[in-house]
């Protein structure tokens, strides 16, 4: 086996085939084969970890890959999240709704109450009275009816100008009525015999008055006689009756 020669620098650890490689190298290519060697380990390591976990993981490879994650990314907005609504452009432009104008209100009737009054006139009534001096059935005035007069007093009720009631509170009679009074005959009518001119009266026998016949009528003359002179009263038959009475 070879021995280094004594104060040489001990090598221990490096194999055989990089001895000789290093040996050629110069101190700076040494520095950078130590220092380059394990991050390139450490770049391969990682790289092969990443590899596998964006093949376990495509939510991390998607977040990887998020312009979020790039800072060479443009600064763009984020996007909005799948559980809020995107508002509609609509409803942004529309403008807030006004509060609703009150309704009109409505006037309540007016109600008026006036008192009127009324003049009414009141028929007379009308009495009879019986006459012996007029003839039986003839009728005449005695005293003429007069009409009177009477004030009503009303409430009237008005609603808006229109009349909606009305009741009388008042009555007064201001002329009072004359009854009118109507005689009525009773007096019985004569009867005459149609053969005198001048009422003879019909009865059994009727004589002159003054004369010497006992009647039961008699009559005063003259009388004239025009049909027969059934009474005998023109006793010289000059046509007249009962001349000398």
């Amino acid at each position: 086996m070879h021995q280094p020669p004594a104060g040489a620098p001990s090598r221990v650890g490096v194999p055989p085939s990089r001895a000789g490689l290093l040996g050629r190298l110069g101190p700076g290519q040494k520095v950078a084969l130590f220092v380059g060697g394990p991050v390139l380990s450490l770049l391969i390591c990682c790289g092969g970890l990443a590899a596998i976990g964006n093949s376990v993981d495509p939510d991390r490879d998607a977040a990887s890959t998020s312009p979020l994650a790039d800072p060479s990314a443009p600064n763009t907005p984020p996007l909005l999240s799948s559980s809020t609504p995107a508002t509609d452009a609509s409803e942004v432009a529309s403008p807030a709704p006004t509060s609703a104008s009150p309704e009109p209100t409505l006037a309540s009737p007016t109600g008026e109450k006036r008192k009127i009054t009324e003049i009414r006139s009141i028929p007379f009534g009308e009495r009879t009275v019986k006459d012996s001096s007029l003839a039986k059935g003839k009728r005449k005035i005695r005293t003429a009816g007069v009409k009177g007069a009477k004030t009503l007093t009303y409430e009237v009720t008005y609603v808006d100008g229109v009349q909606t009631g009305k009741k009388l509170v008042k009555e007064v009679v201001t002329k009072r009525p004359v009854t009118q009074v109507v005689a009525v005959g009773t007096k019985e009518g004569r009867q005459c015999d149609p053969n005198y001119s001048g009422c003879v009266p019909i009865a059994s026998d009727v004589d002159c008055a003054g004369g010497s016949g006992d009647g039961p009528a008699y009559v005063s003359g003259p009388v004239r006689v025009i049909g027969d002179d059934v009474y005998r009263l023109d006793h010289d038959k000059d046509g007249y009756g009962c001349e000398d009475d």
